[in-house]
């Protein structure tokens, strides 16, 4: 068993992972064994705390991952719970490599009484294939149930212009933290190749995805963006939710005030969203 205090503990993405879940489980928006996270690792980051040749296990799984054969990744355990992970990593996240055939990973630490990674693998998986599609310095997939994107998806209309144009009037910051806006898919049962594709889909254009009555998914370049893009969504649903709780909207933040921040931040606006 790897105690507290390894060197592996030390490491600056093993630190942010610890501190990330803590986060999410203390908001309220991964409670039980709700939501996942997976970290892409490059190989320089983990050699100095793993030998990477020795494999403690080999998992199968049902998706060809052959274009991130040989990657390495930090991730949550299936089944495992967010407020545990901080008193017992080894127990609750793994390091994994996909191996070479695209269809299996290696445990290389962690995942210990016979843990696994999140059910959620392969549509993790597929997005970040799909983000480094379009950004190579992509690194990050996060999923949680943030409380009030989730509990707009019952109230809120699901066409994406519409939710992004409400999102992007809550909060000034919202058009300069995500101008790509907001993708919407049908309500999927979760774990399947089939709410992975529909992510992926829609993560070739944007950073972050509402999956209707269940929660959000979102992808970045560190774990802070990635955090903080979720955050500043979050923060614009709970202003959207106690805006509707009094009196409704008797002033916005306007359609023309929307493109200047966007001029004075220096990001493009989703087309069809802003009608300038």
């Amino acid at each position: 068993m790897t105690m507290i205090g390894s060197p592996l503990y030390t490491a600056p993405f093993f630190q942010e992972m610890l501190e990330t879940t803590s986060n999410l489980y203390r908001l309220g928006w991964d409670e039980r064994n709700g939501g996942n996270i997976s970290y892409l690792l490059h190989e320089y980051e983990v050699l100095p705390y793993l030998n990477v040749d020795n494999v403690l296990r080999t998992i199968p799984m049902n998706f060809d991952a052959s274009a991130l054969a040989g990657r390495y990744f930090i991730v949550t355990g299936s089944g495992k719970y967010f407020k545990n992970v901080k008193t017992d990593p080894a127990a609750n996240l793994g390091i994994i490599r996909i191996g070479a055939d695209g269809k299996s990973y290696d445990i290389l630490w962690g995942f210990e009484n016979g843990g696994v990674a999140t059910s959620e693998l392969p549509t993790h998986l597929m997005n970040h294939m799909k983000r480094l599609s379009v950004d190579k310095n992509h690194r990050v997939i996060m999923h949680c149930h943030a409380t009030h994107l989730l509990a707009m998806t019952f109230t809120h209309s699901l066409k994406e212009e519409d939710i992004t144009k409400t999102l992007w009037e809550m909060c000034t910051e919202c058009i300069v933290v995500f101008p790509d806006g907001v993708g919407v898919i049908p309500w999927i049962v979760p774990g399947t190749n089939e709410i992975g594709e529909a992510t992926a889909e829609k993560m070739e254009h944007v950073r972050l995805v509402l999956w209707p009555h269940h929660g959000i998914f979102g992808a970045g370049t560190t774990m802070d963006e990635t955090f903080g893009l979720i955050e500043t969504a979050e923060k614009a649903a709970e202003v959207y939710t106690i805006v509707c709780s009094q009196v409704g909207k008797r002033q916005t933040i306007t359609d023309a005030q929307l493109q200047q921040l966007a001029d004075a931040f220096h990001v493009v606006p989703r087309k069809g969203i802003l009608n300038i």
